[in-house]
C-alpha cells in the first residue's frame, strides 16, 4: 500500500525557499529519538472511480519502522523487511534495499535530499492549519511515482500529509494524527515475532 507530468522545466533548479522548509522538517524528525502516530492512507483514482481509505498506526525509530494497517503489517529494522498479511496468516521476509525504498515511512522526511528536484508551491490550508505545499519530482523519469506533494506545518515544521502520484492516475495520500514524539521504543519491536501468530506461513525471499 504505499505511492504527475506537466511543467518539468519549472523544476530545473531546486527552490531555495523549499529547501529551507524541507531542511527544517528533516531536522525536526531526525532530532527525535522516535515517534508514533495514527496514520490514514487513502487511494484515489478519478478515472477508475476508486476511492478507498485505510487506517492504522506507525512507529518510527531512526531508520526502523513498524507500519500497522488494516490489511497488512510492515516491519523494517534497517536490514530485514517483514510483510504480514492477516487474512492469509502469512509473512513474507525480504532483505531491505534502501535504493528500492526511498519513500518509506522512515525516510519521507529525507527523500528530497537525493534524486529529487523540489519547488515551493505556496501556502495552503490543511485541516484549518496553514501549511507550506512543496512538490518533489524525481530526476529519474522512469520512477514509479512522478510527484510527491508535501504539506509542512508553518507553525512547527511538522509533516502533516503527503500525496504520491503514479503514472496510472493513482493518488496515495498519507496523514498523521495523535502524534507522539520523542518516544524510545525497544529495537525488538522492529522485528516480526512469529510466536504471536500461531500457524503463520513464513515465506523467506532472502
Amino acid at each position: 500500500m504505499m505511492i504527475w507530468l506537466v511543467g518539468f522545466a519549472a523544476f530545473s533548479q531546486n527552490d531555495p525557499q523549499a529547501k529551507e522548509i524541507l531542511d527544517a522538517m528533516s531536522a525536526k524528525y531526525r532530532n527525535m529519538t522516535g515517534f508514533s502516530a495514527e496514520i490514514t492512507s487513502s487511494l484515489v483514482n478519478d478515472v477508475d472511480g476508486i476511492n478507498e481509505e485505510f487506517g492504522g498506526k506507525i512507529t518510527v525509530k531512526g531508520d526502523m519502522y513498524k507500519l500497522e494497517m488494516d490489511d497488512q503489517i510492515v516491519i523494517n529494522n534497517g536490514v530485514t523487511v517483514w510483510t504480514y498479511l492477516p487474512d492469509a496468516n502469512e509473512v513474507n521476509i525480504d532483505t531491505y534495499n534502501p535504493d528500492e525504498d526511498e519513500i518509506s515511512p522512515s525516510k519521507i522526511y529525507d527523500a528530497y535530499k537525493k534524486g529529487y528536484k523540489y519547488i515551493y508551491i505556496g501556502e495552503e490550508t490543511y485541516k484549518g492549519e496553514p501549511v507550506s505545499a512543496i512538490d518533489l519530482v524525481p530526476n529519474n523519469k522512469d520512477a514509479q511515482f512522478f510527484k510527491i506533494k508535501l504539506f509542512v506545518s508553518k507553525k512547527d515544521s511538522s509533516l502533516k500529509s503527503w500525496t504520491m502520484f503514479d503514472k496510472s492516475g493513482n493518488k496515495y495520500t498519507y496523514s498523521f494524527k495523535n502524534f507522539k514524539e520523542n518516544i524510545n521504543p525497544k529495537d525488538s519491536e522492529f522485528a516480526f515475532d512469529a510466536t504471536k501468530y500461531p500457524g503463520v506461513e513464513i515465506i523467506d525471499l532472502r
